[in-house]
């Protein structure tokens, strides 16, 4: 068995994202087949209990096409005349005690950004992007999955259908940032008219709306 959180977009404009905790069977194993059964396990016994019945995982495991569309492995972004993956520019953006950022990793595949050995540590101190530097305390990673989403018209659209978002491959013991927390956000962000779903933001714009979020034990996890 297992412990893992999904992510409920809220209409309380003070709490916009709802996280719950719920227990399910869980497949052992790194083969997508044993990550789609505890999938499974884990949205039956979420529309169990909540009773909701639109559920999407977004992960590269997703049984969903749109789930994987919406990874952060997946999206990408367009900056400056060039397309980068979310991921890749994550990753890329960190800044260390001691070096970072690493743009090169920019242009990497996502999966060759995530398995950089620069960024395979535990001092994270900052991000910057492309010369702009962000405190911990901002959300840089929702920020980018909400410039991701607001450059893609239909995905956007899409993932307000949704009642819940999962992501099998987040344990929240080791990591801090969930795209399927982002999703959440950016679909309770839209629906209580905080964000407008037709506009084209200015990544500016998107920035000043995105909530604050004070990361706690920070140092301890890698991200």
């Amino acid at each position: 068995m297992a412990n893992r959180p999904f992510f409920i977009p809220s209409i309380n404009k003070e709490d916009l994202v709802e996280t719950q905790t719920l227990e399910f069977k869980w497949f052992s194993g790194f083969a997508k087949t044993q990550k789609q059964k505890s999938i499974l396990s884990f949205h039956k016994n979420i529309s169990k209990e909540f009773k909701f019945n639109k559920i999407l995982e977004i992960s590269t495991k997703s049984e969903s096409n749109l789930g994987i569309k919406l990874s952060a492995f997946n999206l990408k972004i367009k900056f400056k005349e060039k397309e980068y993956f979310l991921e890749s520019l994550f990753q890329g953006s960190k800044i260390f005690s001691d070096q970072g950022p690493n743009e090169d990793i920019y242009e990497k595949s996502s999966i060759d950004a995530k398995k950089d050995k620069r960024i395979k540590r535990s001092d994270l101190k900052a991000f910057n992007f492309f010369g702009e530097t962000f405190s911990l305390d901002f959300d840089f990673y929702s920020w980018l999955y909400f410039i991701a989403l607001n450059q893609n018209e239909k995905l956007k659209v899409e993932i307000l259908n949704y009642e819940a978002f999962t992501d099998i491959e987040f344990n929240p013991e080791k990591s801090l940032n969930c795209q399927a927390y982002s999703a959440a956000l950016y679909s309770s962000m839209v629906k209580n008219k905080i964000l407008d779903n037709n506009k084209e933001y200015k990544l500016e714009e998107l920035k000043n709306l995105i909530p604050s979020k004070k990361f706690k034990n920070y140092q301890q996890k890698l991200i």
